[in-house]
């Protein structure tokens, strides 16, 4: 049995980081447990990732195999890691709790494997719709033996959005201010807009500092804006704005700091929210602007279109900050 120090699996390693990080481990008033790389009052120190040896993600075992209560995250199609499968342990057995901590709904699919003990486990994965900053429960498993223990495998994905919307007809206006810039990548492009995520992205080469603005209203549900070159994350600097017909503008690339709006924010069309800039995976200052929405545990890419040509006509309301 591995000690509790290595509790922790890599789940994709990008970039070695360059200090030392601390993973702390945290129990609340419910007995449950939790880590992270953040102390809060009362948490313990548990491991140390020493620089050299970087970690973007990390999962936990899964609970059913700890000695006790604990939560088991996972990897997702979200922007982070802010949705979460927690365990609560009662003297009734074990219930199943998913936590979602983003400003948009997401998709979960719970499944269990290795079951030895286990009453109450379903015949099926689990899959359900979260609501945005909520719970639910999706799971009560109970001891079929009292004086045994319970041997389970959960496993939770989770995407997100919700899939039983259905995007509406939209014309898209040019979501940055001054130009004409000119498109460098379009859909399908072989360069790197092949993949189901990308494949329908458009890259406009800018100039760094060139304002950005919502090309659509809707509710702001991932930023990044302290990303100074091309890691950790391919995207670099962006902003991920959620519609009311489940859809979602991604914004990427942008200018470090430059970022102003904030998660959970609702903004209108037209609303400056960043400018251009060249972090991330990018070959040269440009926007990278995508339409995604979940097509069923999985965020892809969706056709769109701007309300004018990009290359020919200027956008004439320059300026703004």
């Amino acid at each position: 049995m591995l000690g509790r120090p290595l509790l922790f699996a890599v789940f994709l390693v990008l970039a070695a980081p360059a200090t030392a990080v601390t993973i702390y481990e945290h129990v609340d008033a419910n007995g449950v447990v939790s880590y992270g790389d953040k102390a809060r009052p009362g948490a313990r120190v548990i491991h140390v990732i020493q620089p050299g040896r970087g970690l973007r993600g990390l999962r936990a075992i899964p609970a059913g195999r700890l000695p006790g209560p604990g939560p088991v995250s996972s990897r997702s199609d979200a922007p982070d890691d802010r949705v979460r499968l927690d365990t609560f342990k009662h003297a009734g057995g074990h219930t199943l709790r998913v936590q979602n901590d983003m400003f948009a709904p997401v998709e979960v699919e719970l499944s269990l494997d290795g079951l030895a003990n286990v009453s109450g486990a379903p015949n099926r994965p689990i899959r359900w719709i979260v609501p945005p900053r909520s719970q639910i429960r999706l799971a009560t498993l109970a001891p079929r033996d009292p004086d045994q223990p319970m041997r389970y495998t959960p496993k939770l994905r989770h995407a997100l959005g919700d899939p039983r919307l259905r995007p509406q007809p939209h014309r898209y206006p040019l979501p940055w201010r001054g130009g004409p810039f000119r498109l460098t990548q379009g859909a399908n492009g072989q360069y790197s807009h092949y993949t189901p995520k990308g494949r329908h992205a458009v890259d406009i080469a800018m100039p760094v500092g060139t304002p950005i603005v919502a090309a659509r209203s809707g509710v702001v549900v991932h930023t990044e804006n302290d990303q100074r070159g091309r890691s950790p994350n391919p995207g670099g600097n962006q902003v991920r704005i959620l519609h009311e017909d489940g859809t979602m503008g991604v914004y990427l690339h942008l200018q470090e700091g430059s970022v102003r709006v904030s998660e959970g924010q609702r903004i209108k069309a037209g609303t400056p929210i960043a400018r251009s800039g060249n972090t991330g995976r990018s070959t040269g200052p440009h926007l990278h602007f995508v339409v995604q929405r979940n097509v069923g545990l999985a965020v892809e890419s969706i056709p769109f279109q701007f309300s004018q040509p990009v290359n020919a006509l200027p956008n004439f309301a320059v300026g703004g900050d």
